[in-house]
Formats: C-alpha cells, sequence, structure tokens
C-alpha cells in the first residue's frame, strides 16, 4: 500500500493541469490559511436538522443532468446543500470554485474526510477503498475500468482493521493540516463518519433520528450505479476524467464548506458576495429539498432575499428535488422515491416578486421555468 500519510502531505494546494478538463487551472488556489479565513467568514453558527446526511435519500438526483446541459450551465461557482451528490452536479458543469453550505457543522466536517480522500486517492478505486476500509487492488488499469467493476471490487474485498486505523489517523492529520480550528470532538466526529462508510460499506442509507430507515431510500451503492434521464452513468465516481477534476479542485482548496442556514441572514449573502468579488455568477444553486421545510417556518421572505442577491446570469438555475409522499408529481418516473426538478434562478425570482408561490406545490408543481 502507497503511504496515504505521503499522499496527504504531498497534496497541499496548488495549481494542476488535469488532462482533458477544461477550466482546471482558471482560479487560483486558495492557501490553508485562507481557505480556513474563507470558511470563517462566510459561516454561520451551526443548528439542527433530523437526518445523518451522510449520504444523499435521493435515487432521482442524477436526473436533473440532462437539463443542465440541454440549458448550457456550464462554469461560474457552484452553490449546493448536503454531501457527495454535489460532486456529481459539479463534475457535468465545470465550476471554477464551489461553496457546499448546510445547517449542521457535521456536513461541513464531513467534507473535510472527503477533502482528505480526495488529496491521499490517486484514482476512483483508491478513493473508494480509502472511504470503505479495503485494501488497494494489486492489479493495475483501473482507471480505465467501469463503476461496475469498482462497486464490485469494493463488495468483495475484506476489510482490514489495522488498515482502517491507520487510514483514520492520517485522515485525522489531514484533516488538521487543511487550516481549520478542529475541535477534539470534531475529530471523533470525522472519524466515527468515517467508521460509519466503513462499517456498512455501500449498503449505507441514510437515516432520520428516532425513525426507521425508509425501505425506499436508495443506498450508497445505487447511487453509484444511478443514471441520468438518457441512460448515462454520470456519478462523479464513473469515469476518471471527472475524478480528476474534482481532485484538483479539492486541492486547490476551491471546494469551500460552509455552516449556514440556506434561509438565514449571513452565509448565503456573503457567499453571493464573495461570488461577485472574484467577478463570477452562480451557475447552479442545489437546494435539495430544503424549501420544503422553509416555506412555512417563517423564513420564507428571508430564503427568498437570500436567492435574488446572488449574482446570475439568464442560464443560472436552482437543482431541488421533490418527495411525492403526498402528491404525485408530472415529472416523476416509475421506480423513483424523488423527483429532480430545474428553475432558473431569475423565474424563480420573478415568481416570489408576483405572488405565484401561495403554496410549496404552487413553486414545484409548475409555474415560470
Amino acid at each position: 500500500m502507497h503511504s496515504l500519510l505521503c499522499a496527504v502531505a504531498a497534496a497541499l494546494p496548488f495549481t494542476v493541469a488535469v488532462p482533458g478538463v477544461a477550466g482546471a487551472q482558471s482560479a487560483a488556489p486558495l492557501s490553508p490559511p485562507a481557505f480556513a479565513d474563507l470558511v470563517a467568514r462566510l459561516s454561520e453558527p451551526s443548528g439542527y436538522f433530523d437526518t445523518d446526511n451522510l449520504i444523499s435519500n435521493e435515487g432521482s438526483y442524477l436526473h436533473a443532468v440532462s437539463g443542465l446541459e440541454q440549458r448550457g450551465v456550464k462554469g461560474g461557482a457552484y452553490v449546493g446543500v448536503g454531501p457527495d451528490q454535489n460532486f456529481s452536479y459539479m463534475a457535468r458543469i465545470r465550476p471554477e470554485i464551489a461553496f457546499l453550505v448546510d445547517i449542521r457543522r457535521d456536513n461541513l466536517l464531513e467534507h473535510l474526510l472527503f477533502k482528505a480522500l480526495f488529496a491521499a486517492a490517486r484514482n476512483r478505486i483508491e478513493y473508494l477503498c480509502l472511504l470503505t476500509g479495503k485494501a488497494f487492488p494489486m492489479d493495475a488499469g483501473w482507471e480505465s475500468r467501469s463503476i461496475e467493476e469498482l462497486v464490485r471490487y469494493i463488495d468483495g474485498a475484506a476489510t482490514d482493521s489495522g488498515l482502517v486505523a491507520s487510514r483514520e489517523a492520517a485522515v485525522r492529520a489531514a484533516a488538521l493540516g487543511f487550516g481549520l480550528p478542529l475541535s477534539a470532538q470534531d475529530l471523533s466526529t470525522i472519524a466515527s463518519f468515517h467508521r460509519v462508510f466503513v462499517n456498512q460499506g455501500l449498503g449505507l442509507k441514510m437515516t432520520s433520528f428516532n425513525r426507521p430507515i425508509r425501505a425506499d431510500y436508495p443506498d450508497y451503492r445505487r447511487l453509484l450505479l444511478e443514471r441520468d434521464r438518457t441512460g448515462r452513468q454520470t456519478n462523479y465516481l464513473a469515469n476518471e476524467v471527472d475524478f480528476r477534476f474534482l481532485k484538483s479542485l479539492q486541492e486547490r482548496n476551491l471546494v469551500v464548506p460552509v455552516v449556514g442556514n440556506l434561509a438565514g441572514t449571513h452565509a448565503i449573502k456573503a457567499i453571493g458576495a464573495e461570488i461577485a468579488r472574484r467577478g463570477l455568477q452562480v451557475s447552479a444553486y442545489y437546494t435539495s429539498n430544503v424549501e420544503f421545510y422553509i416555506f412555512d417556518d417563517g423564513s420564507w421572505p428571508q430564503y427568498t432575499a437570500n436567492v435574488a442577491a446572488l449574482p446570475r446570469t439568464p442560464k443560472s438555475v436552482i437543482i431541488r428535488s421533490y418527495f411525492p409522499y403526498g402528491r404525485p408529481h408530472p415529472d416523476a418516473v416509475a421506480g423513483y422515491n424523488s423527483v429532480q426538478l430545474l428553475q432558473s434562478i431569475d423565474g424563480f425570482v420573478r415568481g416570489q416578486a408576483r405572488g405565484e408561490y401561495r403554496t410549496y406545490w404552487e413553486m414545484v408543481g409548475g409555474g415560470e421555468k
């Protein structure tokens, strides 16, 4: 096994040319102190949400990809909520910088875990092995293999407890080197998240606190193997070029985790101001189904004001998820527990100004796209 610690130490921010990846050098890297300062300046105090959100529960998450491509959504700045489903959207859009914001500080800590693994892994199979506690395969040529072959390897490989312990220590060292002030509890949380991936492997599902796991939630295996509406496998680990693009962004500290409420008074507006300062516009704003929770809780006006303040172009979009448990959606695909919807940010702002969203359904079920 090559040394994870050496790989992490070698992965200090620098400009990387990524073969076949346009725009990989377009933004200057951030030093660890600058990265840590940006996270601190943009973040709000942590809040609470009643799920672990270690992985997505949106089986349809890749159904947004063809729409993004049809609309020509490219480059700029990406803003998204939650864990690694963002990486698949980023791999398609190729943003210059990404801000991953969530009300839970735990989401920031999970992204530091992912960041450490991106730094250490030379390719997709090593990334999955590092994440799930498997030994690296002995044979070569994994860069050209399919995601099905990667999944079969991970499912069939044994977990090595000694290997897991050494990698946990290396992730801890890497996290401490990213420049952010991390408490002993933060480091323990990162380690506990890593152990969940190791213990549950590709069978991991998102869980809600004090509620049973829903049978219709996809496991990590299904998320990796999912396809977009054209039948393509467009998860960020489905091909090596996408993985290298994301690895480059991570190594240059241009994937910025932020603690913030989408309907809060600071984080989203501060992110928008930072994007404008860089002379960029938001390409995509992935909100999952967060709007469902804030529509009736009194914070909707602040949320919509935050969206309206984002720098954007006519192509800038909101990517949202709808769960049709109470009311079926006309865009639903059989066999999926969720529906991915795209709306231009301009269209959303105009619809809100005209008073078109009197109910959550009026927003997700129709209106200006």
